[in-house]
């Protein structure tokens, strides 16, 4: 993980610091702000450009919509009609969503699934099934 900041003409310490200090404290993965300041008259002083540069930022924080990104892997799989009914079941108590399904003389059904749970999922569908279901993970 790469961090870096600019004072950009501000004295030393006082923009970039205290505005990386806010990201990193902010628990917010792959994020950046870029704060402007107006020069409106008023001289802040050291003390209050730190107060004003981590202060905008804590404030446009706190509006900060976040979503957690996984990373998925696909799968799939290749079962029976009887087996259709506890393969859903297994796949939507992990969150997976089936991407498509092919409906043949069997089924074969591509799925997504958290890569932090994709073994879990396949040695469950492997164990309900009792190794009637084939999973191959797809790359």
């Amino acid at each position: 993980m790469k961090w870096g900041f600019s004072d950009d003409g501000e004295p030393s310490g006082t923009a970039g610091k205290p505005i990386l200090a806010q990201l990193n404290g902010s628990n917010v993965g792959e994020i950046s702000a870029v704060v402007t300041r107006y020069y409106g008259g008023i001289r802040l002083g050291t003390g209050g450009l730190v107060k004003a540069y981590g202060g905008g930022v804590q404030q446009a924080l706190s509006f900060l919509v976040t979503k957690e990104r996984t990373v998925a892997v696909q799968m799939q799989l290749s079962c029976e009609y009887s087996h259709i009914a506890l393969i859903e079941s297994i796949l939507a108590s992990h969150n997976a969503v089936q991407l498509h399904t092919d409906f043949s003389h069997n089924i074969l059904m591509t799925v997504e699934v958290d890569a932090r749970a994709s073994d879990l999922v396949a040695d469950e569908i492997f164990s309900r099934t009792r190794g009637q279901v084939t999973v191959s993970l797809l790359q």
